[in-house]
């Protein structure tokens, strides 16, 4: 056994290591606080200062050049009765479907059949090999992404008329992104096609941390794939679930890349969501103030749907701990 002077001596060692990790004086857990100046500077460089300076702007007439006028609630006004910015907002809850709900629930079923059956029958290596296929419109830029799409449903020699009329289905033939009938059900599709993968490689992870015991318990006992994926698969990833629902609404309500590379928000209104009525506003009407109100707007939406998702996830999993 050591004795309590050996003893006195590696605390005092061990003190001194600890003292030596960091130049910077204080108590252990009060000495790193330091290192987050760097990105507290950044935070209020980057997003609280222009989102103050915005929301000033909101109150003001203000055209880019001039110094700004303060205007009161003019512009609020407006906005309430401006019928635009109400179909951008209702475009947005068609963004919602197309980048939230239908990915979510292809991403359940996709990851349950990839993780349930497609990696006990042929493999982890053709699973991941799928996963990876699925979440490719992921890596690709919007930029990159949406030239493509556009290409593909061009009117005059886009891929998609060409192959109805090599079918002999050329009087399908439609200018698919520039007639309001169909404008916002092919954005909404080429949306789900780059949306996709991110809920599924999320599910998938989630899946990674489920026993496979249980999976196998209910092999034994004769459940089918349904029957497991609502009693195993569901319950296990209702925190990603979340996740993905919260991060997935936010990227719809802001969407703007793709609606400006390849509709620019038309024909008429049929495809403008608030981000892209904003940008309108700021840049090509030089309505800063307005389009400030309309940016305000929108972050409010999201601040609040934030909020509310993070709420009903607490509630749900306390309600799972009883």
């Amino acid at each position: 056994m050591s004795s309590p002077t050996n003893r006195t001596k590696r605390e005092r060692d061990a003190a001194k290591r600890e003292r030596g990790m960091s130049r910077i004086p204080g108590s252990p857990s009060r000495r790193f606080w330091i290192y987050l100046i760097p990105g507290l500077l950044m935070l209020l460089w980057i997003i609280v200062i222009p989102a103050v300076w915005n929301i000033y702007l909101s109150f003001t007439n203000y055209r880019g050049i001039k110094p700004p006028v303060w205007a009161g609630m003019t512009n609020w006004a407006r906005l309430v009765k401006d019928h635009t910015f109400w179909i951008s907002f209702m475009n947005s809850i068609w963004m919602i479907l197309a980048m939230v709900i239908i990915p979510i629930l292809v991403g359940l079923i996709l990851s349950s059949l990839l993780f349930d059956v497609v990696q006990k029958k042929f493999g982890p290596r053709t699973a991941s090999t799928m996963r990876a296929l699925y979440y490719f419109p992921q890596l690709l830029p919007i930029a990159v992404a949406s030239l493509v799409m556009g290409w593909i449903l061009r009117p005059e020699n886009g891929a998609l008329n060409a192959l109805l009329k090599a079918i002999g289905l050329g009087d399908l033939q439609h200018d698919w992104l520039g007639k309001p009938d169909t404008a916002l059900i092919f954005l909404m599709l080429i949306m789900i096609w780059i949306q996709i993968g991110y809920p599924l490689v999320i599910f998938m992870s989630g899946l990674q941390r489920v026993d496979p015991e249980l999976y196998e318990a209910a092999n034994l006992d004769g459940a089918n794939w349904w029957q497991r994926f609502r009693a195993i698969t569901l319950p296990s990833i209702k925190p990603e679930i979340f996740v993905v629902a919260l991060t997935c609404t936010i990227a719809a309500l802001k969407v703007f890349g793709p609606v400006q590379m390849l509709t620019r928000g038309g024909p008429g209104t049929s495809t403008t969501v608030p981000s892209y009525y904003s940008y309108k506003q700021f840049f090509q009407s030089q309505q800063v103030g307005y389009g400030a109100a309309i940016a305000t707007a929108l972050t409010i939406v999201i601040i609040i749907v934030s909020i509310a998702f993070t709420n009903l996830q607490e509630k749900v999993a306390k309600e799972d701990e009883e």
